[in-house]
C-alpha cells in the first residue's frame, strides 16, 4: 500500500436511497494503489450498492466518487477503461471452455493475443487452473467459476479491481487461491475494493470499512479495529451453548453476547470480576460448560458490540 501515491478510489458523502430504505448514507473513505480494502457487514448494509455506485452501474444521489482519477458520476464510460468489476454473479458464458472465455474478455478489452497469451497464463498458474484451459466452464465447481471470473475480470490490467463477495459459497482450497491472486496484484500496484460478508475474512485485508444499514461505523487496519474495542473478551466454551447463553445474557457488566459454534462471546467490562462471576453462575445453574478464559478480541466482536448499542445479541 502507498499511502503516499494519489488515492485510486475516493468516496466523498456517497449516498443512495430506494424507496423506503436509505441504502448508503455519506460514506467517505479511500483506497489507495497496493492497498485491499474491505467493506464489511451483514446483507443490506450497503455492500453492493456502493460497488455499484464506483462502477457507474448506478448513480449516486448525493456525495461524489472518483476511480483512477474519474468521477464516475460524471464520466462513468472514463472510469471503466482501468477498472474491473465483478458482481457476485460474473457473467460467464458457461457454453464456452476457460480458454474461450478468457479470449472473449480480453477482446472485449482490446487485449492483443500475444499480451492476453502472457496475462493468462500467469493468472491460471496463479489459480491452478492451468489444465483446465479446455474445460466447459459449466462443468467447472463453484470455486473455479469465481477463480475464472477474476481472470476474465484482470486479463486487461485494470489498475482498480471492485469485488462483490467474491468468496461466498466458495470452498477453503478456491479461496485460498483466490487471495493468493488478490495478494499478488498489490504487488503490481491494484487497488482492490472488496466486499464481505464473513467478518474473519477481514482480517486479509490492509484496511476494513464496518458497514451497518448503510453507514460507517468504523474505518481502519484490523489491528487498530481490534485494539479500539476497550473492553474485554470471555469466550466460554460448551456442549449447550444455548443453555450458557439464556443463563448469562441478564448478567451485570455484559456488553455484547454472540453464540459461537461451540460457546459464546462476551464482551465485558471487567475480565477478572465477570469471569468469577460467570463461573460461579452456571456452576449454580448447573449449566455445563468446558472453560471460560479471555480471548483476543477480534473484529467480529468489535462489529457485534458497536451494533448491539450495549445490549445483548440473541
Amino acid at each position: 500500500m502507498n499511502i503516499a501515491a494519489q488515492a485510486a478510489i475516493m468516496l466523498a458523502g456517497l449516498s443512495k436511497s430506494f424507496p423506503g430504505v436509505h441504502a448508503v448514507e455519506r460514506l467517505s473513505f479511500e483506497v489507495y494503489p497496493g492497498e485491499i480494502f474491505g467493506l464489511v457487514g451483514p446483507d443490506g448494509a450497503g455492500k453492493t450498492t456502493t460497488l455499484r455506485m464506483l462502477a457507474g452501474v448506478m448513480p449516486p444521489d448525493r456525495g461524489t466518487a472518483t476511480v483512477a482519477g474519474f468521477d464516475v458520476g460524471r464520466d462513468p464510460e472514463g472510469a471503466k477503461h482501468h477498472l474491473s468489476y465483478m458482481p457476485q454473479r460474473f457473467g460467464l458464458y458457461e457454453d464456452l471452455t476457460v480458454d474461450e472465455n478468457i479470449r472473449f474478455y480480453a477482446d472485449l478489452f482490446g487485449v492483443n493475443k500475444a499480451e492476453r497469451e502472457l496475462r493468462s497464463g500467469q493468472l491460471l498458474r496463479a489459480a491452478g487452473m492451468s489444465e483446465f484451459r479446455g474445460r466447459w466452464a459449466g462443468k467447472l465447481s463453484g470455486g473455479m467459476k469465481q477463480k475464472l471470473g477474476l481472470i476474465c475480470a484482470l486479463i486487461h490490467r485494470p489498475k482498480v479491481i471492485l469485488l462483490d463477495e467474491p468468496t461466498t459459497g466458495v470452498d477453503p482450497v478456491s479461496r485460498r487461491d483466490f487471495w493468493r491472486i488478490l495478494y499478488e496484484l498489490t504487488a503490481e500496484g491494484v487497488a482492490i475494493l472488496t466486499s464481505t460478508a464473513y467478518l474473519d475474512e477481514a482480517e486479509r485485508c490492509h484496511r476494513v470499512a464496518l458497514l451497518h444499514q448503510g453507514r460507517l461505523l468504523f474505518c481502519d487496519t484490523p489491528a487498530h479495529l481490534k485494539a479500539r474495542l476497550g473492553k474485554g473478551v470471555l469466550a466460554v466454551t460448551s456442549p449447550e451453548p444455548r443453555r450458557v447463553r439464556e443463563q448469562l445474557q441478564n448478567a451485570e457488566g455484559i456488553s455484547s453476547l454472540v453464540l459461537t459454534g461451540d460457546g459464546v462471546h462476551i464482551v465485558v467490562d471487567d475480565v477478572a470480576r465477570r469471569m468469577a462471576e460467570f463461573q460461579a453462575r452456571l456452576k449454580q445453574a448447573q449449566v455445563p460448560f468446558d472453560q471460560i478464559q479471555r480471548v483476543t478480541p477480534t473484529i467480529e466482536d468489535l462489529f457485534v458490540d458497536a451494533v448491539s448499542g450495549g445490549k445483548v445479541r440473541r
